[in-house]
């Protein structure tokens, strides 16, 4: 039996407008398969919101693609300790590298960015 981390859903930005906050707050670092924007949290918690974009696939490769974002956050991430509000882009790229690198790669970003 295979045991799944998955992200919980208070941990998730949703809506449109803290999106558009996190983007203006204009500071981000990128990949060639991630852009990672980040801006200090509001919450007790850090949230994250992924964003992928129509030229990646149809919708389901779209929601699969967010689905392995998330699990990927949910194995390196403490969302109760870090002090940023994270946006992840997924770029074309994404698409050629295996979910390994795209983790590893994805961890790399998201640590220099809590720096």
């Amino acid at each position: 039996m295979a045991f799944i981390i998955t992200m919980i859903k208070k941990y998730r930005i949703k809506k449109n407008e803290e999106f558009s906050k996190i983007i203006a707050y204009k500071k981000s670092i990128a990949s060639d398969c991630f852009v990672v924007y980040c801006k200090p949290k509001n919450e007790n918690y850090s949230r994250i919101g992924i964003s992928v974009s129509k030229k990646l696939g149809n919708a389901v490769i779209r929601n699969k693609i967010k689905r392995q974002i998330r699990m990927m956050i949910a194995n390196f991430y403490d969302f109760d300790n870090s002090d940023k509000d994270f946006i992840i882009i997924a770029r074309k790229n994404y698409l050629d590298k295996s979910f390994k690198d795209n983790m590893c790669d994805l961890e790399k970003l998201i640590k220099s960015s809590i720096i």
